[in-house]
């Protein structure tokens, strides 16, 4: 219940982090899309964004992408989904995809990070 996340940023409260994510004691937050796309099994690797119908839409299409190379067994798969969590972050439903717009995407940037097999 809104304990601090590997997506958390620096200085973001956090029910675990009530004074905002410090670098020094908790680390920093964590790419794991960009980890695991140098990694020479992965086929498929995304990040993506429910903040809004376009990016759910596009959500979908990555879904479907990973599950299809799973499925032909072309290599490991991941999509990462960055998403608003109003009530633990203390923000209305607005508030938060605000600040998921403006923050969140801006430190972990959306898009196709690796497809093995389109040459992305």
């Amino acid at each position: 219940g809104g304990q601090m996340a590997p997506t958390t940023l620096k200085g973001q409260k956090t029910t675990t982090t009530p004074h905002g994510r410090n670098p020094n004691i908790a680390g920093y937050p964590i790419h794991f899309s960009e980890i695991l796309a140098v990694l020479e099994g992965t086929a498929f690797v995304a990040r993506c964004s429910l903040d809004c119908y376009k990016n759910i839409v596009i959500t979908k299409k990555y879904i479907e992408k990973a599950f299809k190379y799973q499925i032909e067994n072309k290599g490991f798969s991941f999509v990462e989904m960055l998403s608003p969590c109003p009530t633990d972050w203390g923000m209305s439903p607005e508030e938060a995809l605000k600040w998921l717009r403006e923050n969140m995407i801006k430190e972990f940037k959306l898009g196709v990070i690796k497809d093995k097999w389109n040459n992305v």
